[in-house]
């Protein structure tokens, strides 16, 4: 009986589908994974200026509605940009002529106060006396001097080649971000528009959303984390002010430059500040100073930036913790800052891809009379 069964069962089962995959197809799949695996070894092996295109586009996104503004009352593109662009840099060397002369200034204070503060570590007085008393710091980093030399203990072997290779490359970065800031000013629109043209008219507007969610995605993203390391920077100042720390300036400017880094980098700031107090002032404006940032920061994390992101990138916190880490595992500190803002933009182009298909399946399967009519048409 269950022979006989499984006969019938077998007779009446479904045939096998057969699916021609046609050389051409192959063809086409393996040329797209050449390509594909071809321009991701080329971003690779030129990271350095890929991230300085980066940047530039961020800059241009961000200062493109200056632009703008000045197209709207009557400039051309090309003098509206370059009239950005002066003004941006007339902006920087102000705030370099008022921050640059006390940086200067308190940093020399700084290095001539250096022997006075080793002088006490190695004698076990000061508030890092402690390393000498407790650890004997001096002792080993004697042992390790009589071993590796100086240069093996600071790592300065070919310091001076490296250190000058460093200072011609970010001359060489700024020169060519704001020169390729400036093109992208003058020329994008026209470029956008003759992409506009090579694409078909029906996905116009799904790619018009992809880009306007982009450019206020990092137009925001860059002008409110400016905005937000200006807060740091001014209130880190006003605070070393207030308790009489030496390098106010000085270290406000580090806090403001470090905050510029989402999560991380204010708190790299404030242990460097907390540092310095330690060193000059004592544990109890180090403790007051630490009570500050660490009300600061929650401030900040729990207030200003959740507002900034919200309304710009709209990214929950462990994405952007998530994109951070792995932005500044792949490109440093480039990579941390520009990782918000693309993890943002993917997820615009996401959004729209899941929009596009929740209209397919709303929309349902073709009716299978327009076949016919669609196939002799086409």
């Amino acid at each position: 009986m269950l022979s006989g069964a499984f006969a019938i069962l077998s007779s009446v089962a479904t045939p096998e589908r057969v699916i021609v995959v046609r050389p051409r197809t192959v063809l086409a799949v393996l040329g797209i994974g050449l390509l594909v695996a071809l321009a991701i070894a080329l971003i690779w092996a030129t990271h350095g200026v890929v991230g300085w295109i980066l940047v530039a586009v961020f800059l241009a996104i961000a200062l493109d509605p200056a632009v703008a503004f000045f197209e709207r009352r009557g400039l051309r593109r090309g003098r509206a940009a370059v009239a950005v662009c002066v003004l941006a840099a007339l902006v920087a060397v102000g705030i370099g002529y008022l921050l640059v002369p006390p940086i200067v200034h308190q940093v020399r204070e700084f290095v001539d106060a250096v022997p006075g503060l080793v002088d006490d570590l190695v004698k076990g007085r000061g508030a890092l006396g402690f390393l000498e008393r407790d650890y004997h710091i001096v002792e080993r980093v004697r042992k390790i001097v009589s071993q590796q030399g100086v240069g093996g203990v600071l790592g300065f072997t070919g310091a001076g080649l490296q250190v000058a290779r460093g200072v011609i490359t970010a001359v060489v970065a700024v020169i060519t971000i704001a020169f390729l800031t400036l093109f992208m000013l003058i020329d994008g629109r026209r470029l956008l528009t003759s992409a506009r043209v090579m694409l078909p008219e029906r996905s116009l507007p799904r790619w018009e959303r992809v880009w306007w969610g982009i450019y206020r995605t990092v137009g925001g993203y860059v002008t409110g984390n400016l905005l937000i390391s200006v807060i740091a920077g001014g209130l880190a100042t006003a605070a070393l002010l207030a308790t009489g720390t030496p390098y106010a300036i000085s270290l406000g400017v580090v806090v403001g430059i470090f905050d510029l880094v989402p999560l991380a980098g204010a708190t790299i700031g404030a242990v460097i500040v907390i540092l310095v107090a330690l060193a000059t002032k004592g544990w109890v404006i180090a403790l007051i100073l630490g009570l500050f940032f660490l009300v600061y920061q929650q401030i900040e994390n729990h207030l200003i930036q959740p507002v900034v992101y919200r309304r710009t990138v709209r990214l929950s916190p462990v994405i952007v913790l998530c994109a951070v880490l792995i932005g500044a595992d792949l490109a440093g500190i480039l990579g941390a800052l520009g990782a918000i803002p693309i993890a943002g933009s993917i997820q615009v182009v996401l959004n729209e891809i899941l929009a596009m298909r929740r209209e397919r399946v709303s929309k349902g399967p073709p009716d299978p009379a327009e076949r016919p009519a669609a196939d002799e048409t086409g």
